[in-house]
């Protein structure tokens, strides 16, 4: 006899026919070359009352018991995984791969892709009847949700400062991220013309520090630049790589009141050369998006976005948060 095979619905159809004849059900399982209590439970389970047997509705409850019964149960039906991710999407607003990583090294026996998040998200598995963007649900959430892109061929055309040193001239420490204290500098906008955030971020560790400005211009920013880098220590604060906007022309502040720290800007339209800003700016949209004014934002409210950036695994960190890789700590994030 053959290893068993599930009956298809041309082998139901065929059991039908050879029934409706009359036909025994040893002679039935010869000819399918089947177990005859094979064919016995196939027509005693799928046979109502006097009614005859159906090959199409034996398929249909086929179906339904394998869809119960088969195959490995959902991971996010478990409602204490699925409660965990949903904090960690919807209030901590990490990427499923961040949720996902960082559950292997803090539970690693729990095996939970990302793209199985991915998948819950998109099926409406974490949609919340108060989300505040559109309507449609924890879509909304995921960090690119048809944020407009720059072409190829795109040019800044924003104003020009002088500049006191090139990257080209950056320490090689810098460049390869071999050390905690070389920071990289913009500003997040919110409406025209009102309040902005400074950020600074450290290469090495990715570790953010956020502060407002009520207006974006040069004394306002350097002035808040100063400020957060004298909260770290002298000997976190190497270099600093701002953009080439105009509110950092008062750069030379910067090396007269921090101790002689150097400031290197990159060539023009190369937003990848201060790619670790650009990304962390990104993720700090999450929390104050394109166009919203920001002017009666706390500083509280600064600070916690800072805290959140700064508590969130990274990939390139092995899944260790910034706050970890800066003050060399282990944190208990789940």
């Amino acid at each position: 006899m053959n290893p068993y095979y599930h009956l298809t619905i041309n082998k139901r159809e065929i059991i039908f026919l050879l029934h409706e004849q009359g036909k025994s059900l040893g002679y039935i399982s010869k000819q399918l070359n089947r177990a005859k209590s094979t064919i016995s439970r196939e027509l005693k389970r799928n046979t109502i009352q006097e009614k005859s047997y159906s090959p199409s509705k034996a398929q249909e409850k086929y179906q339904q018991r394998k869809r119960r019964k088969c195959g490995r149960k959902r991971i996010l039906l478990d409602t204490e995984i699925h409660s965990r991710v949903q904090r960690l999407f919807l209030e901590e607003q990490w990427s499923p791969e961040e949720i996902s990583a960082r559950m292997r090294l803090e539970i690693n026996q729990q095996a939970l892709s990302y793209n199985t998040i991915y998948r819950a998200i998109y099926h409406g598995d974490f949609d919340e009847s108060n989300l505040s963007h559109g309507n449609k649900g924890a879509i909304r959430k995921l960090r690119h949700r048809g944020k407009t892109r720059h072409t190829k061929n795109y040019r800044e055309r924003r104003g020009k400062i002088l500049i006191s040193n090139t990257i080209h001239e950056r320490p090689s420490a810098a460049n390869e991220r071999r050390e905690i204290g070389h920071w990289e500098a913009d500003t997040v906008a919110g409406k025209t013309g009102r309040a902005c955030i400074v950020t600074l971020v450290d290469r090495r560790s990715r570790f953010s520090l956020l502060g407002k400005v009520e207006k974006k211009i040069s004394k306002n920013v350097i002035d808040c630049m100063i400020n957060l880098r004298r909260n770290v220590g002298e000997d976190k604060c190497k270099t600093v790589t701002p953009d080439r906007e105009k509110e950092f022309s008062q750069h030379s502040r910067i090396t007269l009141e921090l101790n002689g720290t150097k400031v290197y800007f990159p060539d023009p339209h190369a937003p990848w050369q201060r790619g670790t800003n650009e990304n962390t700016n990104g993720l700090l949209r999450e929390y104050s998006p394109k166009g919203e004014d920001i002017s009666g934002i706390f500083d509280s409210q600064i600070h916690e976005w800072a805290n959140k950036l700064n508590t969130r695994p990274r990939k390139c960190l092995n899944w260790k948060t910034p706050y970890e890789v800066f003050f060399n700590e282990s944190l208990h994030l789940i």
